[in-house]
């Protein structure tokens, strides 16, 4: 049994649906954000950084979304949602995972928190700079995309949990990731699954899902 605690709509996102589609039994425990739960000692004690998500594996915490995503592909071989070592993709599955958490994640934490960058003082010129970080990571996956493939490695893997979570994240930029023509027709793809449809039902969620 894992047990994720998560907050609506964050990095916990990807966890959640990968727990979903793998089918294995977990619970989720909810971080309440709005009271600043994850500051509480409590949630402390799990995560030191006091971010969401975190996940209990066989009573141990492990935290970070794209390491949690990878560890439960790993520990859920029979899904196949992880290309295996010395895989043709390997390479390609690794590559976008960590484009995912360290290009688009950052930038993406810069937009929402701006004051976190340069101060308060210079939030504006912080945001136009991750925008146009995004809007580069989104063209380059729209070039992944273009060739006519699903999925970004062919086959649906734990990458595309992230990389959804992601562009649900951009629903209210000036520019989401709808824009890209590759990026919208595999959104629209994946907002089909059963699972990301769980996903928002189980937190909650009504925005960007039925759009």
């Amino acid at each position: 049994m894992y047990t994720l605690y998560y907050s609506p709509g964050t990095a916990s996102m990807a966890v959640h649906l990968a727990l979903l589609e793998i089918g294995a039994p977990y619970r989720l425990e909810l971080v309440d954000i709005d009271r600043q739960a994850q500051r509480g000692a409590d949630y402390l004690r799990l995560n030191p950084l006091g971010r969401v998500p975190t996940l209990v594996i066989d009573g141990k915490p492990q935290t970070e979304a794209a390491a949690l995503v990878m560890l439960l592909a790993e520990r859920h071989p029979e899904r196949r949602l992880a290309p295996a070592p010395g895989s043709p993709v390997r390479g390609d599955y690794l590559q976008w995972m960590f484009f995912c958490a360290n290009t688009m994640q950052p930038a993406y934490r810069l937009w929402f928190y701006p004051d976190e960058g340069a101060g308060a003082a210079n939030a504006e010129a912080t945001k136009a700079e991750a925008r146009t970080r995004l809007e580069t990571a989104w063209q380059r996956v729209d070039g992944r995309l273009s060739g006519g493939t699903r999925y970004l490695l062919g086959e649906m893997s734990a990458v595309d949990f992230m990389l959804t979570m992601l562009a649900r994240w951009s629903r209210n930029m000036p520019k989401p990731a709808q824009a890209w023509p590759h990026v919208a027709a595999y959104i629209a793809r994946m907002k089909q699954m059963p699972s990301l449809i769980e996903t928002h039902k189980c937190e909650g969620l009504t925005e960007w899902i039925g759009q």
